[in-house]
């Protein structure tokens, strides 16, 4: 598998098309640079796969402050070949070098991101139809966690 990159400003125009593709508005040029942003690519240099994770204070009494992934979205042509995988393990390494606990919101309906999550070693924290500023049209929006091993140096999530 293709290892994931830092997200560059010449990225930005690929993320708005994937996003765009998949019916989505992604907005790199709008994200923080205090934020993991990860990119995976092909030799060709066409974008496959975008992610985040980030700080996050939702002010909300079910879903607490911490380090949460934030986004991904994988072209529809490269699913199911290891790319949200590759993504979601860096955003993980990221995290564990600054937390213990890795967060994640996930709509309820989203079984292939639940699934990745939960091989991954996340446990289902909560559900409920708004976490934060996050509002589950239709459902609702499953809260995640996962211990990783807290490092300075090379970090490990524990399974």
């Amino acid at each position: 598998m293709l290892a994931p990159q830092p997200m560059k400003a010449s990225d930005h125009p690929a993320i708005r098309r994937l996003s765009e593709s998949l019916g989505r508005h992604a907005e790199p040029e709008l994200w923080g640079t205090e934020e993991c942003q990860v990119v995976i690519k092909n030799p060709a240099g066409e974008l496959l796969g975008w992610a985040l994770a980030h700080w996050w204070e939702p002010a909300d009494p079910v879903a607490p402050a911490g380090y949460y992934l934030a986004g991904i979205e994988v072209a529809r042509r490269h699913r199911q070949r290891g790319v949200a995988r590759s993504l979601t393990e860096a955003r993980l390494a990221w995290i564990a070098q600054r937390a213990s606990t890795a967060w994640c919101v996930v709509n309820a309906q989203n079984a292939a991101s639940l699934a990745l999550h939960r091989t991954l070693g996340f446990e289902e924290v909560a559900r409920a139809p708004q976490l934060g500023t996050v509002v589950f049209s239709g459902g609702s929006g499953v809260l995640l966690s996962k211990e990783v091993v807290f490092s300075r140096g090379k970090a490990q999530g524990q399974d």
